[in-house]
Parts: C-alpha cells; sequence; structure tokens
C-alpha cells in the first residue's frame, strides 16, 4: 500500500529499521535499541504514524518512560509531529493521576500526601527501635526500603530473602533491618503518608483489587509504549500487565547491554523475555549509532563483546571518522584531575563548548579534587545530581521574580540586561563565584535563565511575559536550558544524555568495577556501567587512571580488568597490561602562591591563589596595561567566536598583568597558562607587555 500525505512524512524521516517500528503500529513488538540509534525517534514517530493513520486515538495512548526529562522529551517530538494530545509520563507520574482519582472509589476519604524523602521517616523508625544510626547509614536503610518494595517483598519475605543474600543496609543484621521496615510502615500509616513506591504498590492493588476499575483504566488507555524497558522492576512490570490486560498493543523499547539498576530492583529479563511472554510479538533492531564516531563505537562494540552472556546489539556507526580514543596513566589522583584540566581548556581553545564536554566517574567522591582542578584552571563547570533543573531553590526564586517583574516590562530596556537586573535579586552576579560546590552550581543555573534570555531576546519584539510563558512551558515539559559549563556526573547520572568530549576517569580496579561489586552478575554490572560512560561521548573519548591516592607515593592501583582485552587494549594504543602509571603524564601545573602579595595573609580561594592577592587588597598591576591585554582578548574572542573565559579567565589575565612576564619561560609560570595556550597566544601577550612600562605608558 502507498502512504501518502502526513503519514509518508512520518515515515521519510526514518532509517530502514527504525520504519519497521513506526509503519507497524498495531500488534506487541519488541524493539532493541543500541546506544544513539534514535529509539525516541522510533517510538515517536511509530505514535505519530498510528495518529495520523487512524490507528490511535491520540487520547487513548500512553508512552511510558522513567524520567520526567525523557518524559518531557517525548512530548515535545509528539507536539512536532502533530500529534500533542497523547499522555507521555514516567510509571510514577501515571500511576500517581490513577491512584489520586480512584482512592475515594476504591478506599475513601482524601488520598494521601507523598513524603519527598524517606530518611526522615527511617530515621523516627530507627529512634523508636533505639538503634543509633548516621545519615549515611539512614540513606542505605532508605534504599535498601526501596528495593525491598518494588520487589514487592512483604517484611517476612524481605527478612529470607536478605538472610539468604548476605544484605546488611547500614551494617544490620537483616533480622534488624527487617524490624525497621515494619516500623518505617507503621509510622507512615499514624502521619497518613505514602512514599513513592506506594504510589506504585497501592496502584496495583486498587487495579487487581477492583475490576470495573481497571476496566476503565483499559478502555481509557488502549496502546502503549515502554521506554528503556531494561530498566522496569517487579512492581513496574505488574503495574503494567494490568494496564494493559489482554490487549496485543503494546511496544516496548530498550537495550539490555544499558541495564544499570539492579540495585534499584530492575532486570533485563522482563525484555528478554518479552517474546516468551508474546509469542506473536515482532523483534526488530535498531543498530546504526548516530551519536558516536567510528573509533568511539569501535571501542564499545569490543568492551561489551568480551561480556560471558551478550545479549544486546553491535552497533554500526553512521557518523564520520574522528580521534582514536585514549587511556592516559596518572600518578595521583590530583595529576589526574589536573591533566583532565588541562585537556578541557585545550579543547575550549578549539572552539568546543564548555556545554559539550563531560567527565564521568563511577563514585560522586571522585568529584571534588576535579572541582578544584578545572576551578584552578578558570573552567565553568556544573556538578550534575538528581534535582530536576525547574525544581532547584534558586531556580524556582528566579522564576518568581522575572513573573512579578513581567507585569511592569514596558519595553524600555532590553530583555537581557533586564533580567539580568531581576536576577540579582536571587543571586546571579555578572561573574561567577570563585568558589566552586553549591555556590557555583547556584549560580550556574541562574545563568542558564540568563542565557536563554539572550537567546529569546534575538525577537526584538521579544519580552519578559514571552519569557516567563516559555520558561513555563519548559518546566511542564521537564526542558531545561543548556548550563554553560563543564558537565560533572557519575556514570549513573550520565544515562540518557551525550556530549562532544567525554573523560572517563578513575579506570581501574576497584573503581570501574567498584570493590564492593561481588559476584559474577555484579561483575558484568559494572561492564555495562562502563559501556554507558563510553557510548555517551560523540566525538572525543579520554579514559585515564591514577596509580596512587593523593599523598601517596606508592602505586597501588592497576588498569581495569575491562580494558584488559587484547581487543580493547589494541583500539586504546596499548598493549595488554603494558599500561603503568608514570611521571610522564603529569599534566604541568604552575605552583599557586599560598600568601598575599600586598597583606601576606593566607589565600582562601583557587581565584585568590591564582593571583596571589587577596580579594580585598588593591590590585597591584597597571590599569592601562591590564585595560590593553583585556582589548587584546574581547578582540581575539570575538575572532575566534568563543566566549573571552576561553582565550583567558579573568584571574589568568589578572595574574600576567600582575607578574608582567618577560619570557616564554616566564609566562609559562603563571597559573593557567598551559602550552597550547602559550604557544597560541604568548608572543602576542609578551609584545602587549613589552609595549608598556612599568608606568603602563606605552
Amino acid at each position: 500500500m502507498t502512504v501518502t500525505g502526513e503519514p509518508a512524512r512520518v515515515l521519510a524521516a526514518l532509517d530502514p529499521e527504525q520504519r519497521l517500528v513506526a509503519e507497524q503500529p498495531r500488534g506487541p513488538m519488541c524493539v532493541l535499541a543500541g546506544a544513539g540509534t534514535g529509539k525516541t525517534r522510533a517510538i515517536t514517530h511509530r505514535i505519530a504514524y498510528g495518529v495520523h493513520t487512524g490507528a490511535y486515538t491520540p487520547g487513548r495512548v500512553l508512552a511510558v518512560t522513567f524520567t520526567a526529562r525523557a518524559a518531557g522529551e517525548m512530548r515535545t517530538r509528539l507536539r512536532q509531529l502533530g500529534v500533542p494530545g497523547v499522555s507521555a509520563r514516567t510509571f510514577h507520574s501515571a500511576a500517581l493521576r490513577q491512584l489520586q482519582y480512584f482512592w475515594p472509589q476504591a478506599v475513601g476519604g482524601p488520598p494521601p500526601d507523598v513524603v519527598g524523602q524517606k530518611v526522615p521517616v527511617v530515621a523516627e523508625a530507627a529512634g523508636r527501635l533505639q538503634l543509633r544510626l548516621d545519615r549515611t547509614e539512614l540513606r542505605d536503610l532508605a534504599s535498601e526500603i526501596e528495593w525491598a518494595k518494588v520487589g514487592m517483598l512483604t517484611v517476612e519475605a524481605y527478612r529470607e530473602r536478605a538472610g539468604a543474600e548476605q544484605r546488611r543496609p547500614g551494617g544490620l543484621d537483616p533480622m534488624v533491618a527487617a524490624r525497621v521496615l515494619e516500623v518505617y510502615e507503621e509510622v507512615k500509616t499514624e502521619r497518613h503518608v505514602i512514599d513513592f513506591e506506594d504510589v506504585l504498590l497501592l496502584t496495583v492493588g486498587i487495579l487487581a483489587e477492583n475490576p470495573s476499575i481497571a476496566e476503565r483504566v483499559r478502555d481509557q488507555y488502549r496502546h502503549f509504549v515502554v521506554d528503556e524497558y531494561q530498566d522496569v522492576n517487579p512492581v513496574q512490570q505488574a503495574l503494567l500487565d494490568l494496564w494493559v490486560g489482554d490487549r496485543a498493543d503494546l511496544c516496548v523499547v530498550g537495550d539490555p547491554a544499558q541495564t544499570i539498576y539492579s540495585f534499584t530492583g530492575a532486570s533485563p529479563e522482563h525484555l528478554l523475555g518479552f517474546t516468551t511472554r508474546r509469542p506473536d510479538a515482532q523483534v526488530v533492531r535498531l543498530v546504526r549509532n548516530y551519536r558516536s564516531t567510528p573509533q568511539v563505537v569501535q571501542l564499545a562494540n569490543a568492551v561489551i563483546a568480551t561480556a560471558p552472556r551478550q545479549a544486546g546489539v553491535e552497533l554500526q556507526a553512521q557518523a564520520g571518522a574522528g580521534p582514536q580514543p585514549r587511556l592516559v596513566s596518572y600518578d595521583t589522583d590530583e595529576a589526574e584531575a589536573a591533566g583532565v584540566a588541562a585537556e578541557v581548556t585545550r579543547l575550549l581553545s578549539e572552539g568546543v563548548p564548555a556545554s559539550e564536554m563531560a567527565v564521568l566517574f563511577r563514585t560522586n567522591a571522585q568529584s571534588a579534587v576535579l572541582e578544584q582542578a578545572l576551578a584552578e584552571a578558570g573552567v565553568p563547570y556544573l556538578v550534575r545530581g538528581g534535582e530536576r533543573f525547574f525544581s532547584r531553590a534558586e531556580v524556582r526564586q528566579g522564576v518568581l521574580l522575572l513573573r512579578g517583574a513581567a507585569r511592569t516590562d514596558d519595553g524600555s530596556r532590553p530583555l537581557p540586561e533586564l533580567v539580568q537586573d531581576v536576577l540579582a535579586g536571587a543571586g546571579w552576579t555578572p561573574q561567577p563565584p570563585s568558589s566552586g560546590g553549591a555556590t557555583r552550581e547556584r549560580w550556574e543555573s541562574l545563568q542558564a535563565l540568563v542565557l536563554l534570555a539572550e537567546d529569546l531576546a534575538q525577537d526584538a519584539a521579544a519580552r519578559l511575559p514571552a519569557l516567563v510563558a516559555e520558561l513555563d512551558r519548559r518546566a511542564a515539559e521537564q526542558h531545561a536550558p543548556t548550563v554553560q559549563g563543564v558537565t560533572l556526573a557519575s556514570l549513573h547520572a550520565a544515562k540518557g544524555l551525550e556530549w562532544d568530549a567525554v573523560f572517563l576517569i578513575g579506570c581501574s580496579e576497584g573503581l570501574i568495577p567498584i570493590s564492593i561489586a561481588e559476584g559474577p552478575a555484579r561483575l558484568e554490572e559494572e561492564r555495562r556501567l562502563l559501556y554507558v560512560g563510553l557510548t555517551r561521548g560523540r566525538r572525543h573519548l579520554v579514559l585515564s587512571w591514577a596509580g596512587s591516592r593523593g599523598g601517596s607515593s606508592r602505586a597501588t592501583r592497576r588498569p581495569s580488568r575491562f580494558l584488559a582485552a587484547a581487543p580493547v587494549a589494541r583500539l586504546l594504543g596499548a598493549a595488554p597490561g603494558s599500561v603503568r602509571p608514570s611521571g610522564r603524564n603529569r599534566a604541568p601545573k604552575p605552583r599557586a602562591a599560598r600568601v598575599c602579595r600586598s597583606c601576606g595573609n593566607e589565600l582562601a580561594s583557587a581565584a585568590e591563589r591564582k593571583v596571589g592577592r587577596c580579594q580585598d587588597c588593591p590590585p597591584t598591576y597597571d590599569e592601562a596595561t591590564f585595560e590593553a591585554l583585556r582589548g587584546w582578548r574581547s578582540a581575539t574572542a570575538r575572532e575566534a567566536g568563543v566566549p573571552a573565559f576561553v582565550v583567558f579567565t579573568d584571574a589568568t589575565l589578572t595574574a600576567i598583568a600582575e607578574q608582567r612576564p618577560g619570557s616564554p619561560e616566564e609566562l609559562a609560570r603563571v597559573p593557567g597558562v598551559g602550552p597550547v595556550k602559550r604557544e597560541r597566544y604568548g608572543t602576542e601577550v609578551l609584545d602587549i607587555l613589552a609595549g608598556h612600562t612599568a608606568t603602563g605608558r606605552p
């Protein structure tokens, strides 16, 4: 049958495998979609094709995924394809709507509130049992409670399972942990609250015990698409089964090679066993990787191919060639962080935006030394956590201030200037803070709103009400603006994201795989975690490891076993077992001053140490010299089409003006002037300095 009109336009944007997914919208289907193969494109086009051909009614389609960001992206794409009426939600969001709607009928009275954090409730339960636990132990117990509930384990079943698996959450015996779980439920009942896992469990209970309610849900939703199906846990599968009933229109999409959340109860067996449960299901494999270069894809394929049980797909690169991935060794964690900062600075100077770079690690504790190294190099960064952009306190405050100011915007001032003034009330400043951590993250969030206003201001008629409307739309769709900074993220937090350049640090035994990973199943999940990290990179991919922890001169680490296989080592340019920590790879970094040259007090921040002066002390540079350097930097940045900080940060420029180096060797000793920048800008900088006397007169 010839397809014309809007359905033909929908199919025309797809490759042959994606088209197979889209053009058969009825019946069960299992899509095995490798990293970067366009699975979201395939399933959104499947829905759009079904609607445009009359196979689907938009309001009767439910697309389910695991994160609000992914659901927002799906809604945006569906709207662009002309089908805005489709529901795209997370499991929890869809279940919560049903729970709140049907609770009065099924249970009676108002539905309970959902607690945002388990830890305070767990702490009260532990206190009633006279257990003295610190915050880390309480968090471990909260995670254990989540694991038990998504596995649909009763207290008795948990006690048996935890004992058999020798689980010791928070260092507690399984019998004691089971008792905490029991009292935790009692505390929630007394408070008339539920947690996020209860949302799923209670919805399952209501649908299972009330056939009439289940039929109403099935009548509302007749066609289902489930993304990231490899991450489904038992309670989510039970809920899905109740939603679908005996209907055939179920499409599941996933990649068993990206199963990395077993600690939450997720299992790829639901995906791998789909055709056993539904023998009539069609299986489609998406193998064309559009994200990464052939070099990155080849390395990722080699890493996952060494798994004893490889159930994923072998990727086929569609992008153009790029640089070969590298494995770099360092003496210490500090040297590794400095080396990464130097590589980031080099890529910035070559035009790679900071927002298109990421440093990934196995544990959050690895980020501290990276933050310090990037701060000392003057590189903007943000630490990616679990909190959604529009849920952050500073973003909520900023949007509230913008909403209030929108009522009085008469168009007399440029939009970006007005937004900057308004957000100053939330803590935004023209220059980023010199400190890292939460202070820097807060500034980066507000800076993202400023940059969004600048983008919107390209339309001369755009005013504050239009910006507020755009922010409301993005908040509803969880479409966060791009934050200008290098992303620091754990491998788990990086799932579903991608960047032009990825640095994967800590590729050593004890980190990848993590030392607590015991048994074949846990070790294979660590391999899949590495695979996820590798496939986040589009073009540049650098792996690194350090021989010892900071302060230790004795190399006790060795490279990850996942990189030791001959095919993998060869792609990284090393023979198996040949990599050894070496000082040759230590990034040269000038030692920053520790005391102020003016007052002699100890310097508190990285920026102060770079310029050698307290922030409150008067500058010791000549104003004319500094202005000449700043003017040169602005012109150089404009010519290269990059932000000024990419050429030299304010701190580095100040240090140059104050130290007045007279030779390339002296310039190299200025913190923030690496080999690349010295070679690129050194002659011009020295000429400017030579053209100004100590009094600043040419």
